[in-house]
C-alpha cells in the first residue's frame, strides 16, 4: 500500500511540475542588454506572444497602468545616471511601467521592482514619468521584445513601436 501510495505521490508531483514548467513557458523571461553613453542598460522582462488576439485596447487596455511585458513587473538597470527623453534619472534598478493610449504612452520608472505585475502598483512610487509616441508598423512582432540602441530603448510588440530616448 506504502508503495502504491508513493508512486501516486511521485507521479502527482511530476505531473504538477510538467504542467507549471508549461504555463511558465507562456511567457518566458527575456532580457534586452546595451550600453548607451557610458551607461549599461539591463531590462529583465516576461515576454508574452500575440497568439492571434488583439492587443491594443484589449488585452493590454488603454488608459490603465501596464507591467509592460507579463509575469513579474519588467525591471530597468542602469549602473550610471542617465537621461530619459531629457529627464534624469540617477543609476539603479526600476519597475518599468507603461500607460498606453492610442496616441501617447506614459513611461513609468517605479522604485518598487520586486512585485507581481501591476497589482500593486503605487504612484506615490514613482521616480520618473515620460513620454513617448507610438509608432505602428505593418510588420507584426509575435513576442513582445526590447532593444537597447545607442540613442535609446525601444519596446516592439504586435504592429506597435514605442520609443524613449536615453543619454
Amino acid at each position: 500500500m506504502r508503495k502504491i501510495l508513493f508512486g501516486l505521490a511521485t507521479l502527482l508531483t511530476l505531473t504538477a511540475t510538467n504542467i507549471f514548467a508549461q504555463q511558465a513557458a507562456q511567457s518566458p523571461a527575456s532580457n534586452a542588454t546595451g550600453k548607451i553613453g557610458n551607461a549599461n542598460i539591463t531590462i529583465n522582462y516576461g515576454s508574452p506572444s500575440v497568439k492571434g488576439r488583439v492587443i491594443w485596447g484589449e488585452l493590454v487596455p488603454y488608459g490603465k497602468v501596464w507591467r509592460t511585458g507579463a509575469n513579474k513587473a519588467t525591471t530597468f538597470e542602469t549602473d550610471a545616471d542617465i537621461t530619459v527623453e531629457g529627464q534624469p534619472l540617477k543609476k539603479g534598478k526600476y519597475a518599468l511601467f507603461t500607460i498606453p493610449e492610442k496616441n501617447e504612452w506614459t513611461v513609468i520608472f517605479n522604485k518598487t521592482t520586486d512585485q507581481w505585475g501591476a497589482f500593486n502598483y503605487k504612484q506615490d512610487d514613482d521616480v520618473l514619468r515620460v513620454k513617448a509616441k507610438p509608432s505602428g508598423s505593418n510588420e507584426s512582432v509575435e513576442t513582445l521584445k526590447f532593444e537597447v540602441g545607442k540613442n535609446g530603448v525601444t519596446m516592439k510588440w504586435e504592429k506597435i513601436a514605442v520609443s524613449f530616448g536615453v543619454k
